[in-house]
């Protein structure tokens, strides 16, 4: 093996920086986290897919999409689904 690896003891937020892919990588790691926590507390209140996609009026497939965060899932979709098991998504520029 020749040369050095560039990226070896780098930051994942500096490779992510040069390939210029940053802001999306955390952009869908919010939506990812949000879906999660929204995943876990359907189960915490015995919330099944097809009861959440029943009060979202919408189909069980898309509420598997937006529970893995795939896709296109927006803020209001995200805020919508947490509201149905009683939260709230809180956004705020730093």
């Amino acid at each position: 093996m020749s040369g050095k690896n560039e990226h070896c003891g780098s930051a994942l937020e500096d490779f992510l920086k040069e390939e210029g892919i940053c802001e999306s990588a955390k952009a869908e790691a919010v939506a990812r986290v949000i879906a999660w926590q929204i995943a876990e507390e359907m189960l915490k209140k015995g919330i099944t897919k097809t009861q959440m996609a029943k009060q979202m009026h919408t189909s069980r497939a898309q509420v598997g999409r937006i529970l893995k965060a795939k896709g296109n899932v927006t803020i209001e979709t995200l805020s919508r689904a947490a509201a149905l098991v009683g939260r709230k998504i809180h956004l705020e520029l730093i």
